[in-house]
């Protein structure tokens, strides 16, 4: 088991398109997905600004381009807005569980409902469920799916990482339909909470990118801390 950053073999990816920003290359970081990484490695790797997708842990690493910024959130200094108060309240009603597993029927018919109403103009479009299973999968026991639930109907999933200091959104999706409830901002809202109730530092929230209307919505949870310069400062 590699138990050191040091001992650890990185690659990186020939240019290609970025996902983010129209007309620019990029370039990512990868760890070797053959050497052994456990929850330890892998939260210290979350310090330093990787991500996960599968079984892949990566950073951008463009060689013209510095956009993509890690963000995370301080819980303990988090105050939701007027705004997010409101989407608190407006989805107390939802009920919720915790699942081990995501191979289930209802579970990949609301993540399709989700993609094609949603992204049909995305990387994940059209919904394959051998690539949905491989990219939101279970890795090093550490992964929770948290589903939200209606009056006995699923309208919500986040797929979320347990790290030693905090949680780490990997991916939410919801029912397309319910635009009043703001299911994406709640999912986020609720993970603040839920990091607070383990005894947990941060929510990790990927990749903030001024210029990037998808990612962009990140600023709206403040304090939010940015990893710029190879140290964590925080946007008030």
């Amino acid at each position: 088991m590699t138990s050191s950053i040091r001992d650890l073999k990185v690659y990186t990816t020939y240019p290609h398109a970025c996902s983010y920003l129209e007309e620019q290359e990029a370039t990512t970081l990868f760890v070797d997905p053959r050497q052994s990484v456990d929850r330890k490695l892998y939260s210290k790797l979350s310090v330093l600004g990787f991500r996960r997708s599968g079984n892949h842990i990566y950073r951008p690493h463009c060689s013209n381009c510095d956009a993509c910024i890690p963000a995370r959130i301080p819980v303990q200094d988090f105050r939701p807005r007027r705004g997010q108060r409101r989407v608190w309240q407006r989805n107390s009603d939802l009920q919720v569980s915790c699942t081990e597993d995501i191979r289930d029927d209802e579970a990949f018919d609301l993540y399709h409902r989700y993609i094609c109403l949603r992204h049909a103009d995305g990387d994940m479009y059209p919904p394959d469920r051998e690539q949905y299973e491989a990219f939101l999968n279970r890795v090093w026991d550490c992964t929770r799916y948290y589903r939200f639930y209606d009056r006995g109907r699923l309208v919500s999933l986040a797929v979320v990482d347990v790290l030693e200091d905090g949680l780490s959104a990997i991916y939410t999706f919801f029912e397309p339909g319910e635009e009043r409830r703001s299911l994406g901002a709640h999912a986020i809202l609720w993970q603040v909470e839920k990091a607070r109730e383990m005894g947990l530092d941060y929510v990790y929230l990927g990749y903030w990118i001024r210029d990037c209307r998808k990612m962009a919505y990140k600023s709206d949870y403040r304090p939010l801390e940015l990893y710029v310069n190879s140290r964590w400062t925080t946007l008030l």
